[in-house]
């Protein structure tokens, strides 16, 4: 089974649903889930384009979505580890609420009270731009955490929230570590030693998660991967250097494919382009790991994760 900790899959579903297009994902379902995805982060990405008005365009992706899984009997949206356990032994895919970029709720914790209710469960503090709960990774500045986004920090706590801390800055991650003693995500980044990327974790990084016995997702944007020749040994090579430098028990898989969205023309990681190549990437963590790690990086860390955090 794989539990995939970021997908841009909502962004589809609301750009199909305006085509006038239903059961998008019952209708893609092998595309997107056969391959042995169990469960999976559905992250509502507020586009540049939309940040105006992120709180309209948030919940109508959030409709959207909730009417294309009302239409399948495939797929649950799930708030609890109990709920995706459920899901998954009656054959459905578990689908959990996340929101990529807090900008939906803009600067009032009741939003983020009212999402909680609505199903979120996964919180990425920013994209890589500002918002205003602190600065993502592409601003010029290194501002860290707003005194909003500490307290939306605490707010998460006490809801059970998971903090997602993929696209934040470094001066907002550590502001994060700081101010939260609950286990942290980075959903879908990688290894900054072995692609200089701002996107990707420093090693400091990577061992700070790990000692909050928090999740690292190894994603697949090819320029995360590897500027020269992203491949699918290349991504493989970035799930071993976590291992080895964190612990089996904090890597985990948040594969972030955006070969779908509307637009996309750029690489792809050589033989792991999209969802049909999972078999390809279980043959090659099987050449470097046990069953019982290849459990746990697929599937269970990420399960363990929610469940101290979310329940």
């Amino acid at each position: 089974m794989i539990f995939d900790a970021h997908s841009d899959l909502p962004t589809f579903i609301y750009d199909e649903r305006k085509k006038g297009k239903t059961l998008v994902l019952e209708k893609s379902f092998n595309q997107f889930f056969a391959p042995g995805v169990a469960a999976r982060v559905m992250a509502i990405w507020t586009r540049p384009d939309r940040r105006s008005s992120a709180l309209r365009y948030g919940l109508e992706v959030l409709n959207a979505l909730r009417k294309d899984v009302e239409e399948s009997e495939r797929f649950e949206l799930v708030t609890s580890v109990g709920e995706m356990k459920k899901a998954i032994e009656e054959g459905r895919a578990a689908l959990w609420l996340g929101l990529e970029g807090g900008e939906p709720i803009e600067d009032s914790l009741d939003l983020l009270e009212v999402f909680y209710h609505l199903g979120l469960r996964v919180l990425t503090l920013t994209w890589s731009l500002r918002n205003a709960i602190g600065d993502g990774v592409f601003e010029r500045t290194n501002g860290g955490l707003t005194n909003f986004g500490v307290e939306v920090v605490g707010k998460a706590e006490e809801l059970g929230i998971l903090i997602d801390l993929s696209h934040i800055n470094e001066a907002g991650f550590w502001d994060t570590l700081d101010v939260t003693a609950f286990p942290v995500m980075a959903s879908h980044s990688n290894a900054r030693a072995l692609c200089d990327h701002p996107r990707n974790l420093t090693d400091e990084q990577i061992k700070a998660i790990a000692e909050r016995d928090g999740v690292i997702g190894a994603v697949a944007i090819p320029s995360f991967v590897d500027r020269e020749k992203p491949t699918l040994e290349k991504y493989v090579e970035h799930i071993d250097y976590m291992v080895e430098l964190a612990g089996y028990k904090h890597v985990g898989l948040g594969f972030d494919f955006v070969y779908y969205l509307s637009g996309w023309s750029g690489r792809s990681v050589e033989g792991f382009e999209n969802e049909s190549k999972i078999p390809e990437l279980l043959e090659r963590l099987n050449e470097n790991f046990s069953a019982k790690e290849i459990e746990a990086i697929t599937f269970r860390n990420l399960e363990r994760l929610f469940e101290r955090v979310i329940g």
